[in-house]
């Protein structure tokens, strides 16, 4: 590590009724890797949208300095031009073209107009073997898993010579190997000599693979730490994003668990294309009021598509079993069915399926519920703004106004607007799928404690959560899942990291 590769001075960014960036230094050190943390909202995205050209020079203030040299960026094709390529966490593939398609996208190997092909195979199969890949380069996007295809965006990246990588949270949607992979593979290039910034909520990555930190509150710079000199920790690194010790990561709570409001009975779903494929197989399982109960498993067990199935069948074919809500056979055929009969479903693409981006705050609360502030078909305008503000208070949404677009919220906040607009609906049980995803651990605080309010309220609580750590610290029971099957249920007190994952990955187990 010899001189500074980039440097950023003074960076101030605006948006109407917000300043998300205010007077920011950030320095990078060639072949390093950098981490960048903050809560959600702290201005990380913003500022490496900055530095990629993706906000232009003169919509913001300040310098950046790379290699030495002023920077002036117009768009996100002159920072990669030198080399500078940011990886967003919402993949930028287009699933129905190939691996190679995707890869030269807009950088075709090209000669009079006209695509080598067999240039571009070439190619992609030596890029692919460097992020250690061997799917064939024909091979389309949408046939791959998410893992994979965050190795994709990376040879992509690595096909126009990039000199500093930028990973906005790249593991977010990746189960635990699929991680591991990823982060030992930025330490192999960091070996070659690139250098890398990285964006991650996952402190135990940060500690694996950062050489320096730098933490952003509020929009501000508020300290970078070298990982080698200084002693740092996961709780130091907390206070300096939070500002303040979180000494424990999830709330207290003593459950005051009732009879069974939920069950679910022999439930069999068949995938909705291939129709001869069984997705979910036997499955078993009830909640009781006011219980916390987690769902965990590896990517592909099935939860998902639980979750999707039992929700108005939104997801799958050929579905059968039974479903009883205190006792009393339901029938939940579509979504509207099942706002009837008191389910809710918070998706673990918000940004996809959970809200409507171009839509306000205020929108977005009371979409599920119109009906509740609606007379003869007729909005009362005054009761939604009530109730958006009512909610902006009590789930701490940070916005200057319940008339900003919710696209302009940071993930955190997009969260607390999606578990508002289900809290609204009054259901009796709340389903949450990756409720936590891309959230910092300050937010992730204040999300835990509002599902142990609606616990304690005796609603059902159902967590699917990819983090281990979460599922052991929020609930009172858990169930396993692995290949469409229950393999395993775990009361929470006896639960261990080492027992979830032996039932993870059982398979052909009925539960």
């Amino acid at each position: 590590m010899s001189g500074i590769i980039l440097e950023m001075r003074n960076i101030t960014k605006e948006f109407p009724g917000v300043k998300a960036l205010q007077n920011v230094n950030l320095k990078v050190k060639e072949g390093e890797i950098h981490a960048l943390c903050g809560e959600n909202g702290a201005g990380k995205s913003t500022l490496m949208k900055v530095l990629s050209g993706v906000y232009p020079h003169g919509s913001y203030t300040g310098d950046i300095f790379f290699q030495g040299n002023v920077c002036k960026f117009k768009d996100i094709k002159q920072s990669e031009e030198l080399g500078i390529v940011i990886i967003h966490q919402e993949l930028a593939l287009i699933p129905y073209l190939s691996i190679a398609e995707n890869i030269f996208l807009g950088n075709e190997q090209a000669k009079n107009g006209v695509i080598n092909w067999n240039e571009t195979t070439v190619q992609t199969r030596e890029l692919l073997q460097k992020v250690g890949l061997d799917e064939a380069p024909n091979m389309l996007i949408t046939n791959i898993g998410v893992g994979k295809q965050q190795l994709v965006e990376i040879a992509k990246a690595l096909s126009k010579e990039v000199k500093l990588l930028i990973l906005d949270e790249p593991t977010a949607a990746l189960n635990e190997d699929d991680s591991e992979n990823l982060l030992n593979l930025l330490l192999e290039f960091k070996n070659q000599g690139m250098s890398a910034i990285i964006i991650s909520h996952k402190l135990n990555e940060i500690s694996k693979v950062a050489d320096s930190i730098t933490i952003l509150r509020d929009g501000q710079t508020i300290e970078t730490l070298d990982m080698k000199k200084d002693n740092i920790t996961e709780d130091r690194i907390i206070k300096g994003m939070v500002g303040r010790d979180l000494t424990n990561r999830y709330p207290k709570r003593e459950p005051k668990i009732g009879e069974p409001i939920f069950e679910v009975k022999n439930w069999n779903v068949y995938h909705p294309l291939h129709t001869d494929r069984k997705v979910l197989d036997t499955i078993n399982f009830h909640i009781r009021k006011g219980e916390i109960v987690g769902i965990a498993g590896l990517m592909g067990a099935g939860r998902t598509e639980l979750a999707m199935s039992i929700f108005g069948k939104t997801y799958g074919k050929k579905i059968s079993g039974q479903i009883l809500k205190n006792g009393q056979e339901i029938y939940l055929d579509d979504v509207n069915k099942a706002i009837r009969q008191g389910i809710a479903y918070v998706t673990e693409d918000r940004k996809g399926n959970g809200l409507i981006l171009m839509y306000d705050i205020k929108q977005n609360i009371s979409l599920a519920s119109l009906d509740k502030i609606s007379n003869k078909f007729i909005l009362n305008e005054n009761q939604e703004v009530m109730e958006a503000e009512r909610f902006r208070e009590k789930m701490k949404i940070k916005t200057p106004s319940i008339y900003q677009k919710t696209g302009n919220l940071s993930g955190g906040n997009q969260q607390k607007v999606v578990l508002s607009k289900w809290i609204f609906s009054e259901p009796d049980i709340l389903i949450l799928d990756e409720p936590t995803r891309g959230i910092d651990v300050g937010a992730k605080y204040e999300i835990y404690t509002i599902i142990n309010q609606l616990a304690m309220e005796g609603k059902g609580v159902l967590v699917i959560s990819s983090e281990l750590p979460e599922i052991l610290g929020i609930c009172d029971r858990i169930y396993v899942m692995s290949e469409g099957r229950i393999t395993g249920e775990v009361n929470g007190e006896e639960a261990t990291q080492e027992r979830i994952m032996k039932y993870m990955t059982k398979s052909k187990i009925r539960g």
